[in-house]
């Protein structure tokens, strides 16, 4: 759940609307003569443990107030993680990583936002700069406007391409970005459909009432958890690879799959 770093009260409302990970946005989503205020409102926040992870989405790494950024909160024992925008490639990452210490001299966690052509281009050396990349998404609105796509499905082969470089460099599958209209429940379920079978897992909110669609959509279906159920079960009858009556055949890769479904469903 993403939360403007200038609006306090929003931020910690968003602390208790039941998502995985707040990301308190010190960029986009905060006016430039916020900024001095956004970051410093966020540093009296993170002085302490929140009750669920925070990350917080840094300014531009090449403008002037990343850096002023990395100071004041990449020591805090708030703060969780560290959004990178607009990462181009993958000497920006090791810049930030030399500067995103903990207070402990530990590796800050960072995930890196691709949001231009070059940074889908540089997606795998992105996803391997630093041994503190803990994850790489998308950012598809500045990438729309970079590649000049106004149709969706103009933008699946750079969603392929980021989860596939994620899945070679070892990281988690990656999340989708936004859905910008909240009102949309509709069309997020539909693309939260989409995502998942592309290999996306889970997606970033902007409203509370994002989330349980968001969360529907991700997690197994009933029929998929019967089905992995039954693929488990054959498996353990059958050693080894063989064809279920409906003609699908079941190997090691498919029972692999079926445990993935089930530890999923029994996600807390």
């Amino acid at each position: 759940m993403y939360a403007p770093g200038d609006r306090p009260r929003v931020v910690a409302k968003a602390l208790g609307c039941g998502a995985d990970v707040v990301v308190v946005d010190l960029e986009d989503a905060v006016a430039p003569d916020r900024k001095e205020y956004a970051r410093a409102a966020t540093a009296d926040l993170l002085t302490e443990r929140q009750p669920v992870p925070v990350h917080v989405r840094i300014n531009a790494l090449d403008g002037p107030l990343a850096a002023a950024d990395l100071r004041a909160l990449a020591p805090l024992p708030g703060v969780a993680g560290l959004r990178l925008p607009k990462v181009g490639g993958p000497e920006q990452i090791v810049r930030v990583a030399e500067r995103a210490v903990t207070a402990d001299g530990g590796a800050l966690p960072l995930y890196a936002l691709l949001e231009s052509a070059l940074g889908v281009e540089h997606a795998h050396a992105i996803a391997t700069a630093h041994r503190a990349v803990c994850g790489i998404a998308l950012g598809e609105a500045d990438l729309r406007a970079d590649l000049g796509v106004r149709d969706d499905a103009g933008l699946d082969w750079p969603r392929s391409r980021v989860v596939v470089a994620a899945r070679a460099a070892g990281l988690p599958p990656p999340a989708q970005s936004v859905h910008p209209d909240i009102r949309d429940l509709d069309g997020l379920a539909a693309s939260c459909a989409h995502g998942r079978a592309l290999g996306f897992f889970g997606r970033a909110a902007i409203h509370p009432r994002q989330l349980p669609v968001i969360e529907r959509a991700y997690l197994p279906t009933p029929a998929e958890i019967e089905d992995a159920e039954a693929v488990i079960k054959a498996a353990a009858a059958h050693p080894g690879a063989h064809a279920f009556p409906d003609g699908r055949f079941i190997d090691a890769a498919a029972v692999t799959a079926a445990h993935r479904t089930l530890d999923l469903a029994r996600r807390p």
